[in-house]
């Protein structure tokens, strides 16, 4: 799992030959701490088919803004280039890959 920022979604997100899961967190965000390892597990385990990244809302106004993050943590799943799932909430992992395996 990586951090990306306003400066380099486009490249890591945008231009991904991946499918890539997003989550919108920030530091003061218990519920986005709690999901740290979900994602580093799913990262390591799906790393074939999808790309796992994080995205600091706080650090990162202009790519939160655009795709009008509210809540965290927040999770979108982006494929060719355009988001085609998102989802509020904390969760586990199973329930997470439950969710977006259609959008894989």
């Amino acid at each position: 799992m990586i951090d990306v920022t306003d400066e380099d979604f486009t490249a890591e997100v945008i231009r991904s030959e991946l499918p890539v899961l997003v989550e919108f967190t920030a530091d003061w965000c218990p519920p986005c701490r709690q999901m740290g390892p979900v994602l580093h597990a799913l990262a390591a385990e799906e790393a074939d088919r999808l790309k796992v990244v994080q995205l600091n809302v706080d650090l990162n106004p202009e790519t939160t803004n655009a795709y009008k993050v509210l809540s965290m943590p927040t999770f979108m799943v982006f494929r060719d280039g355009e988001p085609v799932r998102s989802m509020v909430g904390a969760r586990p992992k199973r329930r997470l890959l439950e969710e977006i395996e259609d959008a894989l």
